[in-house]
């Protein structure tokens, strides 16, 4: 009797491959606070984009999404997508303001420029030339930034005209205010610790007692950015209550941008030029550096810069925000609890599920969010990204570090520092490159009058 076989749909390698991307690395309620963690920069400049330039708020979260999902089962970690932020800055601190179309054509501008970039094999070239220490820096004073910019967050009253908080001082009761935003941040410190009581917990030690162990991987577990995100999102509501009435069911209608020449020429000079440095260094390189320091993963920077261009080319016709991988993002991610590319899927679903139910009219809720948690929020993101620099050892390698991180946030300009670094470490690697070589030519000059004769006699 002749016996059949059947094919499975998908081979056992290509299953196994799927399997391995949708495993949780850590428990549940861990990936889903981790999922809300690089949120504190995502909502205050969609939510700003949106009231000050029109922003497609519907397709902003539709494609961001599907970017989410689709980043998560490629990378396999919780990759971020997040806001081109020189774009969002000058888009609404410039006047005039940037119309839709503009930003949509210099959203594709810089991401034709990374695709070029990563296309061509130039993006690893970069990534495998430029100095570890000048890497730190950028680092360092962007994850400082982020820090100063959440502690502003926090003390100050948020201004959606400049995209900054205002001098306006924040009050201390009230369902925004100080004593709010500082219950926050102590129940997040409470449960989190210095942020690596999560992995301290799982391990086991003779010197540790059992209670300990056990408080510990009680207090990991909480899901503490989840948990203070919605409790944000109750607040809404109770701030507001006629959101209710103003909210609208079922997506907004989705249309392809009109860009014309002016539009590219503005979007280019105005916002693509100031970015796309940025975004070659915090979106491809010290992402693809952070990866390798928190997950022991070393993504190719190839990869990742493609990943960003094909992004903003399909996204930013339609309106969408332009968007790229932050190392910012990252570590929020990370700090809260985040390991697998599984917690970011978790987030895109979530913000498919909001694009499509509640489309545009999503912004009633967004612009009653606290900013005071959003700002908590930021503040951990950025240290855990500064705290990346921890790994310089040498005097030398955290001279360098510190130079350009300082020249990075007194000059605002991430390429400025990433220059200055470059130079420096040049200078410094010429300094002893230049003793070495007269060191090689003092002995070439000591070669003996015989020896000489003997060389001459053989040629």
């Amino acid at each position: 009797m002749e016996t059949t076989t059947s094919t499975p749909l998908l081979p056992d390698h290509r299953c196994g491959w799927l399997r391995r991307r949708l495993r949780l690395k850590n428990p549940l309620s861990s990936e889903l606070s981790g999922a809300v963690g690089d949120l504190g920069t995502f909502i205050p400049i969609v939510l700003t984009l949106t009231l000050v330039s029109n922003l497609d708020l519907s397709a902003t979260l539709i494609f961001t999404g599907f970017y989410n999902m689709a980043t998560g089962l490629l990378f396999d970690i919780p990759m971020p997508v997040q806001p081109m932020k020189s774009i969002a800055a000058v888009a609404v601190s410039e006047s005039p303001h940037l119309t839709p179309s503009q930003i949509a054509a210099a959203g594709a501008s810089t991401a034709a420029t990374l695709l070029l970039l990563g296309a061509t094999g130039a993006m690893s070239f970069l990534y495998n030339l430029i100095p570890l220490p000048v890497v730190r820096g950028v680092q360092l004073s962007q994850g400082l930034q982020f820090a100063f910019t959440a502690i502003k967050y926090v003390r100050f009253d948020y201004d959606a005209s400049t995209l900054k908080p205002s001098s306006s001082p924040r009050s201390w009761l009230g369902l925004d205010g100080l004593i709010l935003a500082l219950a926050a941040l102590l129940f997040i410190i409470l449960s989190t610790g210095s942020g690596n009581d999560r992995d301290f917990a799982a391990e086991s030690s003779s010197n540790e007692t059992q209670s300990r162990r056990r408080r510990l991987r009680l207090l990991s577990s909480i899901p503490s950015a989840l948990i203070v995100f919605l409790v944000g999102l109750v607040l809404c509501f109770i701030r507001d209550p006629s959101i209710f009435n103003d909210l609208k069911f079922g997506p907004s209608k989705f249309k392809i941008l009109k860009i014309t020449w002016d539009d590219w020429k503005i979007g280019f000079v105005r916002a693509a030029i100031p970015q796309i440095p940025l975004s070659v260094l915090n979106s491809v390189i010290a992402v693809c550096k952070l990866s390798n320091d928190l997950f022991d993963k070393e993504l190719s920077a190839t990869t990742v810069s493609v990943s960003v261009g094909l992004m903003n080319l399909i996204g930013c016709w339609f309106g969408a925000m332009p968007v790229c991988h932050g190392a910012g993002g990252l570590a929020g991610q990370y700090r809260f609890g985040a390991r697998s590319g599984l917690s970011v899927m978790f987030l895109g679903v979530g913000k498919l599920i909001v694009g499509l139910v509640f489309g545009n009219s999503f912004v009633r809720i967004l612009s009653q969010f606290p900013i005071g948690i959003l700002g908590v929020l930021l503040l951990f993101a950025g240290i855990e990204l500064a705290m990346a620099s921890k790994d310089m050892n040498t005097k030398e390698d955290s001279f360098i570090m510190l130079v350009c991180a300082a020249v990075s946030m007194t000059g605002s300009s991430a390429a400025l520092g990433f220059g200055c670094g470059v130079v420096l470490y040049l200078l410094l690697k010429l300094r002893t490159l230049d003793s070495s070589s007269v060191a090689l030519f003092s002995r070439s000059n000591d070669v003996s009058p015989v020896d000489s004769e003997t060389a001459s006699h053989v040629a």
